[in-house]
């Protein structure tokens, strides 16, 4: 156990920000041979794993995305000698998603956030994940676009923890609300894509991707 001072809670938000920056998909990717920057949509997420590498190592890049989100918020206050601030595992479960959309090894330009935040809500709202985890799963799977299903994630978490809990706690659920917003405002050009018809699938592309022989980017 480590004694609750502020300078640590400076120290376990750097970092929980430093392990969020890690870019597992990137180095799980570059382990294959594979550059993900510039490979399929560019992105470092695991999406893009499942799609240039292959689903087995999209789904550790995905369970180590969301891992370095939940360990931050859940773990992180577990570690001092004295009860912490109701406030810090929210703060590092957020830090740990700024670091994974902007890191600074890659110059500040990340992932979506998805994963990392889903398993940050996972430590500090698991209902409101669980009734999210049910909107993605479903959604993924009538349109077979990730996309999708985490923008209707992203919009069902803080409406699920605001009508089980309503306002109890105004911090966690703007807090929500925000990070919601964050993950449709990274999937602008996914939007743009939907709207247009050109959002490839998870596998196997779109009509046009097909007909072609290549697949469109998917940001």
């Amino acid at each position: 156990m480590i004694t609750n001072t502020p300078l640590l809670l400076w120290m376990l938000g750097i970092a929980a920000y430093l392990l969020g920056s890690i870019p597992n998909g990137l180095l799980i990717a570059r382990l294959k041979g594979i550059d993900l920057k510039t490979s399929g949509s560019g992105n470092i997420g695991a999406t893009n794993v499942f799609r240039c590498v292959g689903k087995g190592w999209g789904l550790l890049a995905l369970v180590l995305d969301a891992a370095k989100g939940f360990v931050p918020a859940y773990v992180f206050p577990r570690l001092l000698d004295t009860a912490p601030p109701g406030w810090l595992g929210l703060a590092c479960g957020v830090a740990a998603v700024a670091g994974h959309n902007w890191p600074i090894w890659l110059g500040f330009k990340g992932g979506k956030g998805v994963s990392t935040s889903a398993g940050m809500l996972l430590g500090i709202a698991p209902a409101a994940v669980g009734i999210g985890l049910v909107f993605f799963a479903a959604a993924v799977a009538i349109s077979r676009r990730v996309s999708v299903g985490s923008i209707l994630a992203a919009m069902a978490v803080p409406a699920a923890h605001i009508g089980l809990y309503g306002w109890d706690n105004p911090l966690l659920a703007t807090t929500l609300i925000l990070m919601g917003l964050a993950v449709i405002v990274k999937h602008r050009g996914n939007i743009r894509r939907l709207i247009q018809g050109t959002e490839p699938k998870l596998f196997g592309g779109t009509p046009e991707a097909s007909a072609s022989g290549r697949q469109p980017p998917s940001g």
